[in-house]
């Protein structure tokens, strides 16, 4: 299995909960604004810390309250892709790329080609249209050589055109990798072309 995760954390005056356990390929916790849906995936990566429950990838657990296991974010091999791209601006693309290697090696012929960004690399990131950042920002993303990818709503803001072009590249990661995904959306189309399991909140 890719994901096992059971977890709760209060939020002012509700509570936010989620339990599922979802198979290779992309995981979609799909739902409408203000549901809890980034909060989830934040509990995952390590940087809200659940109440009780816990939260297993790949084999390995993450978190567990019951057994006083919670491993640090940065020791999670998480690759984390915010709703904004978060490019360093005083690097060119090739040297955001290979920030992301710096914790592992990473197949960076392999991921260039799969997202197609190999003419972007001497680019400034304030050059860059809001399709081209985002898979610059996935492709930092893969090469620090993750044990799952994390996508926070990857195609918000970007019009039908540029939402084309990512939902084509991350068919690319989902089908290629081999990485386990988990991405966060409130659009029905993104949740169906992408998941091999949805999870409903």
């Amino acid at each position: 299995m890719s994901f096992d995760v059971d977890v709760t954390v209060r939020r002012g005056d509700g509570q936010i909960a989620a339990r599922f356990v979802t198979g290779p390929g992309a995981t979609v916790l799909f739902g409408p604004s203000g549901v809890g849906k980034t909060t989830i995936m934040q509990m995952v990566a390590g940087l809200v810390r659940p109440e009780s429950g816990h939260v297993r990838v790949a084999g390995e657990t993450l978190f567990d309250a019951a057994a006083r296991i919670d491993v640090r974010p940065e020791q999670r091999r998480i690759g984390y892709v915010f709703q904004e791209p978060r490019l360093f601006p005083h690097r060119r693309v090739a040297a955001n790329l290979r920030y992301g290697m710096a914790r592992g090696a990473g197949d960076w012929d392999g991921v260039i080609a799969m997202l197609g960004i190999g003419h972007l690399l001497d680019r400034w990131p304030r050059s860059l249209s809001g399709g081209e950042a985002r898979r610059v920002a996935i492709g930092r993303a893969l090469l620090s050589n993750p044990r799952v990818l994390l996508l926070d709503e990857p195609l918000s803001s970007l019009d039908r055109a540029r939402r084309g072009d990512i939902l084509d590249a991350l068919e690319a990661v989902r089908d290629c990798s081999g990485i386990p995904i988990l991405m966060v959306t409130h659009d029905p189309e993104e949740a169906e072309r992408i998941a091999t399991a949805i999870v409903r909140l």
